[in-house]
């Protein structure tokens, strides 16, 4: 099973369903000897004068810091989540993008959820951890 998936990407919110999402995507990279990426997307804002890119880059830095031990690689990104996720997955070559399922309740929720529009347009495998 070893090199089954050489690079991972998870994408965080600082949420405790994110949080239980890069856990995961840490225990599998470890356990694979796989690349691990930690990702956070935020918008931006023309009135922001940076609070949320200070926002985003200390939720990546406590990501990072709870799975130091897989040796992690964060990237800050901008934009929608799930567009961040899906173009970090093309752009790294990775094999696969893990992300929880919060969200996952009812059909029309669903459909426009983060885990969804991975799920439908990654060029890669997608994980989704249950994390409710």
């Amino acid at each position: 099973m070893t090199g089954a998936y050489r690079r991972i990407v998870v994408g965080t919110d600082g949420s405790d369903s994110a949080t239980l999402a890069v856990a995961h995507a840490a225990w599998l990279a470890g356990a694979l000897g796989a690349d691990l990426i930690v990702t956070h997307a935020y918008k931006e804002a023309p009135e922001d004068t940076g609070s949320l890119r200070n926002l985003g880059a200390s939720v990546l830095r406590d990501a990072c810091a709870r799975v130091a031990d897989v040796g992690p690689r964060p990237l800050l990104r901008t934009g929608e989540a799930a567009d961040a996720l899906v173009g970090l997955a093309r752009q790294e070559g990775a094999d696969l993008v893990v992300v929880g399922n919060k969200g996952l309740t009812g059909a029309r929720r669903f459909l426009t959820s983060v885990p969804s529009k991975v799920a439908r347009r990654a060029p890669c495998h997608v994980l989704l951890v249950k994390t409710t």
